[in-house]
């Protein structure tokens, strides 16, 4: 009785000193330019997915189980984008925050098709993106964020109605999504009576625009839209500025960075730019802002929206009682409002967001802000 009594008291200990069984962690990758010239970008996404994650952790997790990242870099370049989605499956990863640039989230897509691998972009805007996913009956493939024809649809006849007769050049940079919004808002501005002076395209990451600039100087270009990112606007600028040479430059959501002052200096004074309604005015936002500025973040541009991402990831598992991402993009296009830091979201059947709205920036000293269009 007495070895008994030993026996039953040391197990009595294992089982104490064992470490308790949680549900397995879920996994949801995060996929963007973490280096290079649009690391930026990479960052607000880190930072927005990691936020979110540490919340509905602290709140319990996902159905018991606790969210893990896995940060991947695809630099926004589309080889090395198709290369990570090839590791994130092989790895068993279901969920995608990812990618930033349309020109690697839409090859990048069909990887995640094949492998019934839920996708959700909170940056393209390429409508290629969903359409393309729709046509091929892959029903993971989703953004939560706006597109470049409903962008361009709200900038483009703003730009007519303004500018009427005054020369407009329209440029981009010849990317899937530069020269998607930038035709986007050609067409639309077309259709309400203006016509730009000049449409051309011009080659991302080069040092010197000197030829760019006198042509615009040429042309007497009073307004130029172009569709690309804040490292050649900022450089343009500059150029520009060099030149003598001032005009208005209206850009996409690309330049909602510090970086694009960075680059631009006073240069960039006046600059306007589209951005979904400000994200950071929601008072659903208002939490999660605070505790991101207290760890020393400021969450501008798609922060929020890769934040907003992880939770949809959540809701959607929690309504579908499943982690099979074709349950939950199902579920989450139900057409049931789903809380997030942007706001109510809602999705249609192609997986975009419905009722998006939009703000017209301007940076004034080195901060933009809404402004009365």
């Amino acid at each position: 009785m007495k070895k008994l009594g030993i026996l039953s008291a040391a197990i009595i200990g294992l089982m104490m000193s064992a470490p308790v069984a949680f549900a397995e962690d879920i996994t949801f990758s995060v996929v963007g330019p973490m280096t290079g010239q649009l690391a930026t970008i990479g960052d607000q996404f880190k930072q927005g997915a990691q936020a979110a994650a540490d919340a509905i952790n602290a709140a319990g997790g996902v159905e018991g189980r606790q969210i893990k990242l896995d940060v991947q870099d695809d630099q926004c370049d589309p080889k090395q984008a198709v290369s990570v989605a090839n590791r994130i499956v092989a790895n068993g990863v279901k969920f995608v925050d990812g990618h930033a640039c349309s020109g690697s989230s839409i090859p990048a897509s069909a990887v995640y098709a094949e492998a019934g691998t839920l996708m959700m972009s909170p940056a393209s805007s390429n409508p290629e993106l969903t359409d393309a996913a729709a046509k091929a009956g892959w029903p993971t493939i989703m953004r939560l964020y706006t597109r470049d024809d409903a962008q361009g649809a709200f900038i483009g006849p703003w730009i007519a109605k303004k500018y009427a007769g005054k020369n407009v050049v329209i440029m981009h940079d010849k990317s899937a999504y530069g020269q998607g919004v930038a035709d986007a808002v050609k067409a639309t501005m077309n259709q309400n009576g203006l016509k730009e002076i000049l449409y051309e395209g011009i080659n991302a990451g080069e040092k010197d625009y000197a030829a760019l600039v006198t042509k615009l100087k040429d042309l007497k270009a009073d307004v130029v839209y172009f569709g690309g990112y804040h490292p050649e606007a900022g450089l343009i600028l500059r150029q520009s500025a060099e030149q003598n040479l001032k005009y208005q430059l209206i850009m996409p959501d690309s330049i909602a960075t510090p970086e694009f002052w960075q680059v631009a200096g006073p240069a960039g004074e006046g600059t306007m730019f589209v951005f979904p309604s400000d994200p950071q005015a929601k008072p659903e936002a208002k939490e999660a802002i605070e505790k991101i500025k207290a760890g020393g973040f400021v969450p501008e541009g798609f922060t929020l929206f890769s934040y907003a991402v992880i939770q949809a990831f959540a809701e959607g598992i929690k309504r579908a009682g499943s982690d099979d991402p074709a349950k939950v993009a199902e579920a989450l296009k139900n057409g049931e409002p789903i809380s997030t830091v942007v706001g109510p979201v809602t999705f249609d059947e192609k997986g975009d967001l419905k009722n998006v709205s939009y703000d017209i920036n301007q940076w004034h000293d080195g901060k933009y802000a809404p402004i009365q269009p």
